[in-house]
């Protein structure tokens, strides 16, 4: 599958486009060659983006249910119309093999087809309040109200998915938005701002997509105007932002380290499906990939065999190609550092089991075993194709590895003990505890999110929805 990209992409500016310059070049990631230009947003245009979500805020709270939903739901047939063109342009400007593009484009679909359904769900609650007798004939009600204007700013590796999981709620909510797109991968939600554009039932004002420097875009972080902050990102950046960000509601969705447990009685063949894919899909880019995987000493050697065989099969290439299955890493800066804590973690006793050869932006799939705890291959987030092996002899001490963590996004476990699940739901210190899958497992109507440094607050639709309004109460006292 060959679509052919534009040269030139335009911003979105209070629902239109406009191209002020070209001035944001966004590489092919696995040619490193320009692949288009796009226009980069300057603070005035930030700002009269901002202004113009002020404006909106008003007639988008009016927008009754089924023109929200009418909205949400011109957004899902386009983009099955453009499913192709959107697959594409993320393998050429993420370098995500092309199977995985087309998954994204899936749940960006799905995104998009839940937030349509929510939009006519925004349910309040009849209250009593004659709890004494002070409160005798008082009766009360309350509902859900938009927020305001709402500040999003989105990552470079599911640059569809997580960029829909903060627009369509705000849409079903009824909340204006001016959205930051990563700089290197910002043409997934360009192309959500053209199917935008084509609803006159969004007052103007309603969304702003603009591409922007970090340097040129405090005002998404600092502005007063704005009512929320929405962040999925790195976790240095995402508390500096919280740290600035003043009165306004924060969700922040960062990093992670994910760990998955492999008990003796586990259906091994299935955990090494899901454990490849969970550790090495799209190159290990993912907040919740698999890094950490903790196996019953009883199983180990023969899982580690396993999963070293299943790893030296895996194709890595050119993404456009159906077989390949790991892709570049968004930059060559970023597969060198990781390359860097692979080779500190070996100098440090690490036995590396296959992998560690980098070429330019392309890791091999890598795994290792005895890596020091102290070391930045274990303790920090990789986000890369690298996973780590360890043993354990008791279930409650293999919980406390996966605890052992600034992080707690996501947790797998593969176990037929429905106590040891129940156990883990109640020890881990995660967001989430999947049970025979993976920890990159997500599913885009469940509330996602982590604790500890892996951030504030919970996305799915319904749950951003929640965030993205405030509860309005209503008193009456019958006399």
């Amino acid at each position: 599958m060959i679509v052919k990209l534009k040269p030139v992409y335009p911003l979105y500016l209070n629902n239109k486009a406009a191209q002020p310059n070209t001035d944001l070049v966004v590489t092919d990631k696995y040619t490193g060659k320009p692949a288009f230009r796009t226009a980069l947003a300057t603070p005035d245009v930030i700002d009269e983006a901002i202004a113009g979500a002020v404006r909106a805020a008003e007639p988008m709270a009016r927008l009754a249910s089924f023109e929200k939903q009418a909205v949400l739901n011109h957004c899902v047939t386009r983009f099955r119309e453009r499913f192709d063109e959107l697959a594409y342009a993320l393998c050429v400007e993420a370098g995500k093999p092309i199977n995985d593009a087309e998954g994204e484009v899936t749940r960006l679909i799905d995104t998009f087809r839940i937030a349509a359904e929510e939009a006519v769900r925004n349910y309040g609650e009849v209250q009593p309040l004659d709890i004494s007798a002070r409160a005798k004939g008082y009766m009360g009600m309350w509902k859900r109200v938009p927020i305001g204007p709402c500040s999003f700013i989105s990552p470079f590796n599911f640059p569809l998915n997580l960029a829909a999981h903060k627009i369509a709620p705000a849409i079903a909510m009824g909340c204006p938005f001016v959205m930051k797109p990563a700089s290197m991968t910002p043409l997934g939600a360009i192309i959500m701002g053209e199917v935008l554009a084509e609803c006159d039932i969004l007052p103007e004002g309603a969304f702003s997509i603009l591409p922007a420097s970090r340097d040129g875009a405090d005002l998404f972080t600092t502005d007063e105007r704005l009512k929320l902050l929405s962040f999925t990102g790195s976790p240095g950046v995402g508390w500096d932002l919280k740290a600035k960000a003043g009165k306004k509601k924060i969700v922040l969705e960062l990093g992670g380290n994910a760990a998955v447990i492999v008990d003796k009685d586990a259906d091994l063949k299935h955990a090494l499906e899901r454990i490849i894919f969970g550790a090495f899909y799209q190159s290990g880019q993912s907040c919740i990939g698999v890094q950490r995987i903790i196996i019953h000493e009883d199983i180990y050697d023969k899982f580690r065999a396993m999963l070293v065989k299943r790893t030296k099969t895996l194709i890595a290439g050119d993404p456009k190609k159906r077989d390949t299955f790991i892709g570049p890493m968004i930059s060559e800066k970023e597969a060198a550092r990781l390359d860097g804590w692979i080779q500190e973690a070996v100098a440090g006793g690490a036995k590396l089991l296959t992998g560690g050869k980098r070429d330019g932006a392309m890791l091999e799939a890598t795994l290792l075993e005895n890596v020091d705890r102290k070391s930045k291959a274990y303790r920090e987030e990789a986000f890369g194709p690298l996973a780590i092996l360890s043993k354990f002899k008791k279930f409650d001490k293999a919980m406390a590895e996966v605890n052992d963590s600034k992080f707690g996004l996501q947790a797998g476990i593969f176990t037929r003990d429905i106590h040891q699940v129940l156990d883990a739901w109640d020890t881990l210190d995660v967001g989430g505890v999947v049970v025979n899958d993976v920890s990159s497992y997500r599913v885009d109507n469940m509330p996602y999110g982590g604790v500890k440094d892996s951030g504030l607050g919970r996305e799915g639709v319904r749950f951003a929805m929640e965030d993205m309004s405030e509860i309005r109460n209503l008193v009456i006292r019958r006399v």
